[in-house]
């Protein structure tokens, strides 16, 4: 068996939508390089209302 692991010692990223950091899950283990956002309510936000680009100030 693997030795045990630190929350804190998981990798991080940081959440499209809310910029907040958020850490690795065993469910993201084979999708890790395609998750973008921390939450499925980040997700649905995100989807709902794009962000607003630069060119919309």
């Amino acid at each position: 068996m693997p030795p045990m692991r630190r929350k804190g010692d998981l990798p991080q990223k940081i959440c499209a939508q809310c910029g907040r950091p958020f850490a690795w899950r065993k469910k993201w283990e084979r999708v890790w390089d395609e998750v973008r956002y921390c939450s499925d309510r980040c997700r649905a936000e995100a989807k709902r209302k794009p962000a607003a680009s630069a060119s919309d100030r």
